[in-house]
């Protein structure tokens, strides 16, 4: 079911009486990277996906995004479908607003699943490519840089067996709006930093990342981890950035046991 909350696309799927998941997307792609998670979860709890703004199927706007403005967004969504304590899972600039969240509306969800992500803000150098995304989309188009960062995305097991599948993903995301998906790139070149409010999480979280991730690779997922109390880390094997989409079922299996072991 589709639905529309605060000029957002959001797609619910499940019993609305079950516990609630949300699923937020990571750059730059859409709603439909959780696919295999909501096909998997849907049957035994409340799913709800969303596109973030400027990212997917609406308008984007006039592109000035915040990661504020985007857990604001979050916060509209829990609100107006009045979800009771939602296990909050994001990927990548996903997982930034679900850190982000965690600081702001900790006490609003049961857990926290974290997917191939960072709390560190953008180093200068970090920033600087950012910057040159942008400029990059503004000279050539979007096509040539969606084509180019989301190869980078996927690890190579991936990349050698699934090549068409790949190609689809680029071909989808490079039909986005180039003022959302610069919008983003400023909202993530601008991020504050989480890394110091790490230590005040209390809720259960669940720390995924691929063994090939050359983003946001394990080293760092790792440190995160350690600095999270009741925290758990799974490293998915034959996966990049993308493990939802690279290696579903055993990203699913991981959730499911982590959700069964906090009795949810």
């Amino acid at each position: 079911m589709r639905t529309t909350i605060n000029d957002l696309a959001v797609f619910l799927s499940g019993n609305k009486a079950s516990k609630p998941i949300l699923f937020v997307h990571g750059f730059p792609f859409d709603h439909t990277m959780w696919q295999a998670q909501v096909d998997e979860f849907s049957r035994d709890y409340f799913c709800i996906s969303y596109d973030i703004r400027g990212l997917g199927e609406l308008p984007a706007g006039d592109g000035q995004f915040t990661m504020e403005s985007f857990v604001d967004d979050l916060e509209a969504i829990i609100k107006e479908l009045k979800l009771n304590n939602p296990v909050l899972c994001g990927l990548s600039m996903g997982g930034y607003i679900s850190l982000r969240a965690l600081e702001r509306i900790e006490n609003r969800f049961s857990m926290a699943i974290l997917c191939d992500t960072r709390s560190e803000a953008d180093n200068n150098e970090g920033r600087f490519k950012r910057a040159a995304g942008i400029k990059r989309i503004n000279k050539e188009g979007l096509a040539l840089f969606t084509k180019d960062f989301i190869t980078n995305c996927f690890g190579d097991v991936f990349k050698q067996m699934r090549g068409d599948d790949l190609k689809k993903i680029i071909e989808k995301s490079s039909q986005f709006d180039p003022v959302g998906v610069k919008g983003s790139l400023l909202a993530m070149l601008s991020r504050s930093d989480t890394t110091v409010s790490l230590g005040k999480i209390n809720i259960p979280t669940l720390i995924i990342c691929g063994e090939q991730d050359a983003l946001t690779p394990p080293s760092i997922m790792k440190d995160m981890f350690h600095k999270i109390n009741n925290a758990e880390f799974v490293e998915i094997p034959k996966a990049g950035h993308m493990t939802p989409i690279e290696n579903p079922l055993l990203v699913n299996k991981s959730i499911r046991d982590f959700l069964t072991r906090n009795k949810l």
